[in-house]
Order: structure tokens, then C-alpha cells, then sequence
């Protein structure tokens, strides 16, 4: 699968997993930019993004960019030529397409792992940020680079940021505009892991086909619970969790994982 592109080469492809095809691999297809944002390429991955979380078959998905950067964030040169023919329409692909595009990650009801493979900067950061789990290349450079072009945060990093180092270390990284490396993201729980460069793809895929094998509803209740419980105080969070635990006690995995359980057997996870 892949996303059509103006070019010869799509902007975002669409791929299975040889190992486990219920993993798919979205990536970003524009290599000799960094993978640098452009309208079509943020449509496509928009697009890339609904269909995975959509396909049922699908029960993990490993977003990485191809070459040597993950993403450099939008791409100026479309940015600039967008200003000049209207500066407020410039920045409504906030709304048309980063805003749709990170909660169509963040939403989706199976694990999504970043697999950052190089540099990852301003948007770029965000879209990461949007998956559940990070993998990434040792050495490789982080920035939110908002500021360096005087512009305040988008695709979601507000928050993502701010929830996953804490609103001190996340205004400090917004202010001062200052790089920070896959090292310091690891010590800051930014990331997972972080490998050589040329085992990320490979790591990012162990880990996806681990939770591929899992309860996939159980990770999407998870993932709402989560994401309810950052923002809700405790009573309201308490009602989201016994909600959500209805809704699984009618699951296959559930109730076979239990019997399973009292039968001293390894649960097999079907996804449903």
C-alpha cells in the first residue's frame, strides 16, 4: 500500500511487516528533504494515519522516515511561499492538517511506536510524540524550533511535551530553543530506547510485533483512559476506568485470558 504523490516516488508508503503482517509500517517518503512537511506529504500521512487505525487486521504500527532523518519539522520553503500569498491562510494547515493528523495517532485503538531514526525537529517532534512508544538512533538531534522562526508550539506538543518531561523542562526546551539528544530524551523518559541508528527500525519492530501478540482492545482503553486521565480529576477518571472495564469484561481476550489464568496457561491474545 501507498499514498499517491505528484512525484515519482510516493510521499508516505504503507507497508506490512514480513514477520508479522498485522504490523504495519508508515513512512514518511521524502528522504532528500529530511522528510520535511509539505502539504501533500501531511495529507498523505493524514491519510496513512485514518486507514492503519481503521484496518482491523492491523494490530500495532511502526512510524519512521526513510533516509537519514525521521522529520525535520514543516518545510519552509512551501512555508514561505505560503506567507507571501497569505499570512493568515499559512498557518490554517494547522487546523487542515496537523491538528486531524496527531489525534488520528494519538486516537488510534492500537500501539503506535515512533521509530526516530534521525533528526526530529518542531512538527516533527510532535508527530512523534503522538505515538505510545519511541525508538531512537543513538546520537540523533531533538529540537522544537518553534521559537528559532518566531512561532509558538503546534501538532499537539503543548501538551505532549509538557506530560512528558513536565511543564519546567518543556518551557525551558520551547523558550531557549535548544538542541537535545536521543540520550538526554532516554534520561528524560522522552524515549524508550535509544539503539544505533541502523537497529531502530528493527527494535521498533520487535516491539510492535510483542504488542501485535497482545490484547489490542485492552491497549485502546488504555490508550482513552490515559489520555482522559492527564487532563480529568480523580472522580471523573475513576468512572472513565469502570466504564472501560464493562466494556472489556465482554472481550474474547478477557475472558479467555481469565480462564487461561486459573488453568495455569499462557493466554493467547486475539484482539477481540
Amino acid at each position: 500500500m501507498s499514498s499517491p504523490a505528484t512525484g515519482t516516488d510516493p510521499a508516505v508508503l504503507v507497508t506490512r511487516d514480513e514477520t508479522d503482517p498485522s504490523v504495519a509500517v508508515v513512512t514518511l517518503n521524502r528522504p532528500v528533504k529530511y522528510n520535511a512537511l509539505t502539504v501533500e506529504l501531511k495529507e498523505a500521512l493524514l491519510a496513512a494515519a485514518v486507514e492503519v487505525a481503521a484496518d482491523e487486521t492491523v494490530r500495532a504500527v511502526v512510524l519512521t522516515g526513510a533516509g537519514k532523518a525521521f522529520c525535520v519539522g514543516q518545510d519552509l520553503g512551501e512555508h514561505a511561499a505560503a506567507l507571501e500569498a497569505d499570512p493568515v491562510d499559512a498557518l490554517g494547515t494547522v487546523r487542515r492538517h496537523y491538528n486531524p493528523l496527531i489525534r488520528a495517532l494519538n486516537e488510534a485503538p492500537k500501539p503506535v511506536i515512533a521509530a526516530i531514526n534521525g533528526p526530529c525537529v518542531g512538527a516533527g517532534l510532535g508527530i512523534a510524540l503522538a505515538a505510545d512508544l519511541r525508538i531512537a538512533a543513538e546520537g540523533l538531534k531533538f529540537s522544537t524550533a518553534f521559537t528559532g522562526i518566531g512561532l509558538s508550539t503546534d501538532s499537539g506538543l503543548a501538551a505532549s511535551l509538557a506530560h512528558a518531561v513536565g511543564v519546567s523542562r518543556a518551557t525551558e526546551l520551547v523558550l531557549l530553543n535548544e538542541q537535545f539528544t536521543a540520550e538526554d530524551a532516554r534520561n528524560w523518559g522522552l524515549v524508550r530506547d535509544v539503539v544505533p541508528a541502523d537497529e531502530v527500525l528493527g527494535t521498533a519492530l520487535e516491539l510492535a510485533r510483542r504488542l501485535a501478540a497482545g490484547p489490542t482492545r485492552a491497549y485502546a482503553e488504555v490508550k482513552g483512559a490515559l489520555r482522559f486521565g492527564a487532563v480529568n480529576e480523580l472522580p471523573a477518571v475513576l468512572e472513565y476506568e469502570a466504564d472501560a472495564q464493562v466494556r472489556l469484561s465482554t472481550t474474547r481476550d478477557h475472558q479467555q485470558a481469565v480462564s487461561d489464568f486459573l488453568a495455569k496457561k499462557k493466554p493467547v491474545f486475539e484482539g477481540r
